[in-house]
């Protein structure tokens, strides 16, 4: 099993590229960027785990020598968030980055599953097929945008109301898209089952600002909607959500991989092309777009199925969706028209 990581430098990149180093079911870790990618190598080839490492910058062919008989392929590439800098203002630099990269898969390992964290996801994983449709190679059971980090955060926050030990044993389905109002927790659909006191919702849910006493400054709580703005905020604008999102995919990659070695049972979120999924359809139709997170059953082929949670959603999550449907629309299409208007790759 190969795993590639491109932008293995980055602030997600290098503890990405740690935890899959350390995973016993890799057996190659090919590492590409444009800088750095020679010092990570070497550090991470000094740790005693299964998988060699190997690692390539842009020059001498490097992509395409990362690349070659990738079975894996997942994205961290592009610059991150900035204070006040939404995912949308990331588009025009990100959605580039993405292109090239997905061109050389298209090129190199058409066959390779391929997860993509690079924000805007919303948008990226629309140029993403967009570059593999030209190319003649869009399977959509092999393309992924990474969701997961929207997953860890509603298990995580709601933990203080199960109080169950193991935040992770709380399965709750994050669908939609994966910025701001585009992200909807159904924490009515949570296993195990969750009961939301009320008033507690919006919280979890979005940014809420509580007076928890006259005599105290008002108190900001950010919900899984704005879990990013948190740490974008916190790190005072040197930089952005790493380090969760990096462990977020490194579960994500897991499940995938476990998929393919055989292991049945496997579900995730992720954000994905409706029509070319079993069972994507209907959802397609429900929602007006083609591209929208959902759980996704996944088997050696990569997404065998699309799993229809909207039948059940309470009164309040059907608000939250039609905010993340009206949101959506306007990121696809921009994905979809950046790759129209871009000039033929050779």
């Amino acid at each position: 099993m190969k795993a590639v990581v491109c932008g293995a430098s980055g602030g997600i990149g290098q503890p990405l590229s740690l935890l899959l180093k350390a995973s016993p079911l890799i057996d190659e870790l090919s590492l590409f960027d444009v800088v750095g990618t020679p010092g990570v190598t070497a550090d991470l080839s000094h740790i005693s785990s299964v998988a060699k490492v190997t690692g390539y910058l842009k020059e001498d062919d490097g992509l395409k020598k990362a690349l070659t008989g990738a079975d894996v392929v997942v994205i961290p590439a592009g610059v991150p968030r900035k204070p006040g800098m939404t995912r949308d203002d990331l588009f025009n630099i990100n959605a580039g980055i993405v292109r090239d990269l997905i061109t050389g898969v298209a090129e190199t390992c058409p066959k390779a599953f391929i997860l993509v964290i690079s924000n805007p996801v919303n948008s990226t994983v629309p140029i993403a097929a967009e570059v593999l449709k030209k190319a003649g190679v869009f399977d959509a059971k092999r393309l992924f945008g990474v969701t997961t980090l929207d997953v860890v955060r509603a298990e995580t926050f709601v933990q203080d109301i199960t109080g169950e030990k193991d935040p992770s044993k709380t399965v709750i389905p994050v669908i939609g898209g994966h910025s701001g109002e585009t992200i909807v927790p159904l924490f009515s659909q949570a296993k195990l089952a969750v009961k939301i006191p009320a008033g507690k919702l919006g919280p979890l849910v979005h940014r809420e600002i509580l007076d928890v006493h006259p005599s105290k400054p008002k108190l900001t709580v950010v919900g899984v909607q704005f879990g990013g703005d948190e740490v974008v905020q916190a790190k005072g604008g040197a930089g952005s959500a790493t380090l969760s999102m990096a462990y977020a995919g490194y579960r994500f990659t897991e499940s995938v991989i476990k998929a393919v070695k055989g292991e049945k049972g496997i579900v995730e979120p992720s954000y994905v092309y409706l029509p070319g999924i079993s069972g994507g359809d209907a959802i397609a139709k429900e929602t007006g777009v083609d591209f929208f997170s959902v759980p996704i059953e996944f088997g050696s082929s990569g997404a065998e199925k699309a799993r229809n949670v909207l039948t059940s959603v309470t009164p309040e999550e059907k608000e939250l969706l039609e905010a993340a449907k009206t949101g959506l629309k306007g990121s696809i299409d921009k994905g979809v028209a950046f790759v129209a208007k871009s000039p033929e790759q050779k």
